[in-house]
């Protein structure tokens, strides 16, 4: 098949590639805002896959995503699905206009020129947060008027619905990652959002408070014990989305989420340990403490990432379920080693997470 991927030159991106270049008559077509760091990527292939992977320099965020003319003549009745993985993950309210103008806009962009080039199927990689502050998942569309907690998953529920509005002109499929980590296997990350970002924003708070001679006492942060952080291996996620050409099917969502999520007190112990943030301590907001200013600068680094710590949600895959039935990837089962081994990776200094 050819297959046309946004969002490639990111982590995710690269894995899916591997994957989708092990069938060997797959070829690959790229959409890049940086050609320099596409070729990287590409040159980190072996040979014969490099010269199935064709770069095409344009931007999401302009009408037929920024390609010219001639490359749009070029792979038109060419492409026979696309990947849309690009988005902008941050969850501040004071970027909803950016946000929408990445994740909304965007995909629309995407969309009309998945239907020039006539396109016949169409991938869109969203979130399981679109769930909202819903308290469980299910694959289905949400209702755009939902509850949400920050203006990413207004954009993304609002771009599967536009998804789904061109159900009659290409079959369309979502998938709905939920907190994509390492590798289960190495713990190789190349993330600087989610969970990378709440490690990140703990180190950098560690480090300040050890230059003020602050390592004596102890700070309390917020959070609810027993809520859940819904982590996936980002191996297991491009192992699924390499199954959508032969395996999804049309107007169906499949969650690629966690059915045994960690526990924040586990999580955040496991983070401590890898931080050596001894004097870190987790507290319920009961409502009958009140924090110090330092305390207060510490949950204020975290603030965006607070609402993803507050709860339990489960969801519901048993569309992803189905999907996988047979062919040899199992039904994700995430052990506390795998957990630990990927958090202590990511917590390594500068290296391959940039901390």
């Amino acid at each position: 098949m050819n297959l046309f991927l946004t969002g490639s030159t990111g982590f995710l991106g690269g894995r899916l590639i591997k994957n989708l270049l092990q069938y060997k008559q797959n070829e690959v077509y790229i959409l890049v805002r940086n050609v320099e760091k596409a070729e990287r990527l590409r040159d980190s292939f072996f040979v014969d896959e490099q010269k199935r992977i064709h770069i095409f320099q344009g931007d999401i965020i302009l009408p037929n995503a920024g390609l010219t003319k001639d490359d749009r003549e070029w792979l038109t009745g060419k492409i026979d699905a696309v990947y849309h993985l690009a988005a902008l993950v941050k969850f501040d309210q004071d970027l909803r206009d950016e946000l929408f103008a990445a994740n909304y806009d965007g995909t629309k962009h995407i969309l009309e020129l998945a239907t020039r080039l006539q396109v016949k199927k169409f991938y869109y990689v969203s979130t399981a947060y679109t769930v909202g502050k819903l308290p469980k998942g299910v694959e289905e569309l949400y209702p755009t008027d939902g509850e949400f907690h920050n203006p990413y998953e207004e954009s993304k529920v609002k771009s599967e619905h536009l998804v789904a509005s061109y159900r009659n002109q290409m079959d369309v499929s979502i998938f709905r990652p939920a907190i994509i980590v390492g590798d289960s296997k190495t713990g190789e990350a190349d993330s600087q959002f989610t969970l990378y970002g709440f490690m990140r924003a703990l180190g950098v708070f560690k480090r300040k408070t050890a230059r003020r001679g602050g390592e004596e006492r102890s700070y309390r942060l917020v959070a609810a014990k027993n809520g859940t952080s819904n982590l996936v291996p980002v191996d297991y996620v491009a192992d699924i989305l390499s199954l959508a050409p032969d395996r999804a099917q049309p107007d169906k969502i499949y969650h690629i989420t966690n059915p045994n999520p960690p526990e924040n007190i586990e999580l955040l112990n496991m983070l401590k340990d890898a931080l050596e943030f001894k004097n870190l301590s987790v507290f319920e907001n009961t409502g009958e403490y009140e924090l110090d200013e330092e305390e207060v600068k510490l949950n204020s680094l975290i603030e965006v990432f607070k609402v993803y710590l507050a709860g339990a949600l489960t969801f519901d895959d048993r569309n992803t379920q189905k999907l996988i039935e047979g062919t040899g990837i199992a039904h994700l089962d995430m052990t506390e080693e795998t957990i630990e081994m990927i958090i202590r990776a990511g917590c390594q200094g500068e290296g391959k997470v940039r901390m």
